[in-house]
């Protein structure tokens, strides 16, 4: 809950000089602010500038008194919440005291003022004022809560309708393929059904595991089987697991990895997941016959590993949303639509688990995109 830091202000209306200081004396305690003013017009104007949790008017005094002022506060928008506690030295007879409910006070105190029963009517608003405002913060803060949960559900939504779009179609594949296994005995046919069928069954690990491992995150449960490794080696690995999804759409794929061995203390098959990953999207989200590069190199003391492609870019509106769970580009393509919008999110946790860090280094729509990884590197 957001603590309170603005003070608590009231207001005092007196044409005398001395009898606001002596009231302000009176009514100070840690966390107000008294507003003084010597007339009508000087209340109004400070109305204008600040929200008060109390005003204390003098009755009597030249030009605008009291009871004039307190009407021209209960016809404006801005004062006429604020409570009203009307000091006179004056008679306080019924007329006067009528007069007064019914431009709005809630007081009525004959000078001179006993302290303590002041002091204890104005605590009593002070603390009314405080709590009022306690509870619009609170208010505000369940509102951006509400919100947020809001768009939790519809992420979830979301992902659950992508989930079951992304399981029905490799568990029909594996039904239709058990069902031709059933009915043909041709070797050469078998054997291709059975390579089908071993895809759809990739596809569902790689979708059940994706799933576990933010589970685990989330959790804090998943360890890192760190080791020395080379930067080429786990670069090799990566372009090993993407490269019949970047032949199948056939895009033209280059690298630029350094020659000289680049040592990083990292979990090789994690970090190749990350990075085959990249590799997949940019396929994914690249129109057939499209370029993809991956480069790789040193700088101040970071592997930066670089993967662009030609692609659909990233709107401009995403493109701070983009690591975040569930979070997906829309696209016309079909083949664009594949994955759970996990991929990405799960690779920020994980290069973060290294020390290092993953970015959208540049993205426009239609033209492509970059992502950039930094990890840092093994003193030699």
């Amino acid at each position: 809950m957001k603590r309170l830091k603005e003070p608590i202000r009231f207001l005092l209306v007196d044409d005398l000089q001395e009898n606001l200081l002596a009231l302000e004396a009176l009514l100070q305690r840690e966390g107000l602010e008294c507003l003084k003013a010597r007339s009508g017009d000087e209340a109004l104007e400070l109305l204008l500038a600040h929200d008060v949790a109390l005003a204390l008017l003098d009755v009597q005094m030249p030009g605008m008194d009291g009871f004039q002022l307190a009407e021209f506060m209960r016809g404006a928008e801005v004062s006429r919440h604020v409570p009203i506690i009307f000091l006179t030295a004056g008679t306080a007879d019924r007329q006067r005291r009528f007069r007064g409910y019914e431009a709005g006070a809630v007081d009525f105190l004959q000078k001179p003022i006993e302290a303590d029963i002041l002091r204890s009517k104005a605590n009593v608003f002070f603390d009314l004022y405080q709590q009022r405002r306690q509870i619009m913060v609170q208010r505000d803060e369940l509102e951006v809560l509400a919100e947020a949960l809001k768009t939790v559900d519809r992420h979830k939504n979301e992902f659950l309708a992508v989930l079951g779009h992304e399981i029905r179609n490799p568990v029909m594949a594996l039904g239709a393929g058990l069902h031709f296994l059933r009915r043909r005995k041709d070797p050469q046919t078998t054997e291709e059904i059975h390579g089908q069928m071993e895809r759809q069954v990739a596809h569902l690990t790689r979708l059940v595991d994706d799933m576990l491992d933010i589970s685990r995150i989330d959790q804090g449960k998943i360890s890192l089987a760190k080791e020395r490794v080379t930067l080429g080696t786990v670069l090799q690995f990566a372009i090993e697991a993407s490269k019949p999804q970047i032949d199948a759409a056939g895009h033209t794929f280059s690298a630029d990895i350094p020659v000289e061995a680049v040592r990083l203390h990292a979990d090789p098959t994690r970090l190749a997941q990350v990075v085959s990953n990249l590799l997949n999207n940019a396929a994914r989200y690249t129109p057939a016959g499209g370029r993809i590069v991956l480069e790789a190199r040193i700088a101040d003391g970071f592997a930066e590993i670089d993967v662009s492609d030609t692609g659909i870019g990233i709107p401009p509106e995403m493109q701070s949303k983009i690591f975040e769970l569930f979070a997906q580009v829309k696209s016309p393509t079909e083949r664009a639509q594949e994955g759970l919008g996990i991929g990405l999110a799960l690779g920020k946790q994980l290069v973060e688990l290294h020390s290092g860090t993953i970015s959208l280094a540049c993205s426009d729509p239609g033209v492509g995109s970059t992502f950039r990884i930094r990890l840092p590197v093994l003193p030699d």
